[in-house]
């Protein structure tokens, strides 16, 4: 039984491992991209970098689910970490950054394999009583990492280089795929099921043209232009045909039958309006306080450890409540903690403390966390073996989807304010010809050197325009949290049965 306990151990270490090397590289790039920027050139298709990792990771999920499904969660785990991998070390290598997108998008592939099947994986080889604690752990490290991320990023950067924020994930990965070759052990037969090509195809595309469509929309073309058009037209076209193919196919890539499940569907929905109002929180946040109080790239990354801290025992709440108390019961509480932080983030002006934010933070962090480690299990709870791996990917699919859509449109939204505000604030000065050169781009404030040379009263109104720009931004996360609420109170009763010790060894 210890030798069983200490494999168990040693397994959930590696997955841990895998998922944060997978969740945190978004973030710990983003940070590095002026440096790689101003290494490899090109400014102009810089975006590039990110979008083909989400692109890829946002294809993969359902994809990778099904197969492991299909053929065994171990050999598709182990092929997304070694995918991972390679792209890790061809992205260290990368000489421009049309070659550095390409790599990304490798890394992709094999991200889009991890995070999903780890929790199934936990699904599988734990019994009911158990998963709670697992799966807290899980989502705690998928919180973790978008706060990590930013910190790590800006710490490689400055002390050693650009390039071994891809280098770093060598020894994490390495790791976490020998202890899952040593450690799982999971049974060779499956459920022989038929690999659906058609559903597939027209998945990806349909992601990818949509994907592209909100990642480069507002940057590289304008929403209204050819480009957005043929891209948003190619996802509409293609997410028709995967509705049709999927409902007639054998073994499908998304199950629609398991949205009949009211639990199940309440759980994709919930993911999706996480998703969309948590990352504005992880982008804007820094900003408003780097625009106040100023600091290095490093400092500017620890701001956002309280909701860290926050989100981390808001995982742990939601994965030891799980055996106690009606899944519903407990993503109300996590709604209304979410919903009461943003409510007093959406209230913050230049005027308002630190110390005030950091607790609005904390909870928003919290009520946040809740989402990681339970709706995993929602989504899979009653779903028998063989369709695991497909309703975990939907799960992780709709959040990520979430987070793409809520950012692109929030983004937007925000960069259109800010140079009403800005124009309106200076608008006696004729075209900017009363600011200095280097802050006809407001980006150049949070520079320390130039932040210094800007004389008090323009930094104020610059500072008074940023917040301005992202409250609002704030105020419209709270109806997504109000929607989350109708969507909750469709969980029904439901809550995890605990099961004897006899059932508890044979399952």
């Amino acid at each position: 039984m210890v030798s069983e306990n200490k494999h168990k151990n040693l397994l959930i270490f590696g997955l841990l491992l895998g998922i944060f090397a997978a969740a945190i590289d978004n973030t710990i790039v983003a940070t590095a991209m002026p440096t790689i920027v101003g290494d490899l050139g090109g400014s102009d298709k810089f975006v590039w970098v990110t979008s083909a990792y989400i692109v890829m990771v946002m294809a993969g999920m359902p994809i990778f689910g099904k197969l492991s499904d299909m053929y065994g969660r171990k050999k598709f785990f182990l092929f997304g970490l070694s995918v991972f991998l390679i792209g890790s070390m061809l992205c260290g290598l990368a000489q421009s950054i049309i070659q550095l997108s390409i790599f990304r998008a490798i890394q992709g592939i094999g991200g889009g394999a991890l995070m999903p099947i780890a929790f199934t994986i936990v699904f599988d080889i734990f019994p009911p009583q158990q998963r709670g604690k697992m799966t807290a752990a899980l989502g705690a490290v998928f919180g973790l990492s978008s706060v990590i991320g930013p910190l790590l990023g800006a710490i490689i950067t400055d002390a050693i280089s650009w390039h071994w924020i891809f280098y770093v994930n060598v020894p994490i990965v390495a790791i976490s795929m020998l202890l899952i070759i040593i450690t799982y052990h999971e049974s060779n037969q499956h459920a022989k099921q038929n690999i659906d090509w058609f559903g597939a195809i027209t998945l990806v595309i349909g992601v990818i043209a949509l994907m592209f469509a909100l990642e480069l929309g507002g940057k590289e073309f304008a929403w209204d232009s050819l480009q957005s058009f043929l891209l948003f037209g190619t996802f509409a076209i293609m997410f028709l045909i995967f509705i049709l193919v999927e409902r007639k196919a054998k073994d499908p890539i998304i199950s629609f039958w398991m949205f009949k499940n009211r639990l199940f569907a309440s759980s994709q929905a919930l993911a999706f309006f996480y998703g969309a109002a948590f990352l504005p929180l992880t982008v804007f946040v820094p900003i408003i306080i780097s625009a106040k109080f100023g600091g290095s790239s490093i400092d500017s990354s620890l701001v956002l450890t309280p909701m860290m801290l926050g989100s981390v025992a808001g995982s742990a709440s939601a994965g030891f409540s799980q055996t106690k108390f009606k899944f519903r019961n407990i993503i109300l509480v996590s709604l209304t903690a979410f919903l009461a932080g943003m409510f007093f983030m959406s209230t913050v002006t230049p005027e308002t403390s630190r110390t005030l934010i950091t607790f609005y933070m904390i909870l928003c962090g919290y009520g946040i966390g809740f989402n990681f480690s339970l709706l995993p299990t929602t989504s899979m709870h009653h779903i028998d073996a063989r369709h695991r791996g497909s309703a975990n990917s939907t799960n992780q699919f709709f959040r990520t989807l979430g987070m793409t859509i809520g950012i692109s449109i929030f983004g937007s939204i925000q960069s259109n304010i800010l140079s009403e505000k800005l124009s309106d604030a200076f608008k006696g000065m004729g075209n900017g010809a009363g600011l200095p050169t280097t802050m006809k781009d407001p980006s150049q404030m949070f520079k320390p050197e130039v932040r210094k040379m800007i004389p008090t009263e323009i930094l104020n109104k610059i500072i008074h325009a940023i917040f301005e720009s992202i409250t609002p931004i704030f105020t419209i996360c709270i109806f997504i949290i109000a929607i989350a609420f109708i969507a909750a109170f469709f969980m029904g009763n439901e809550r995890i049965v605990m099961m004897k010790k006899e059932e508890s060894k044979s399952e």
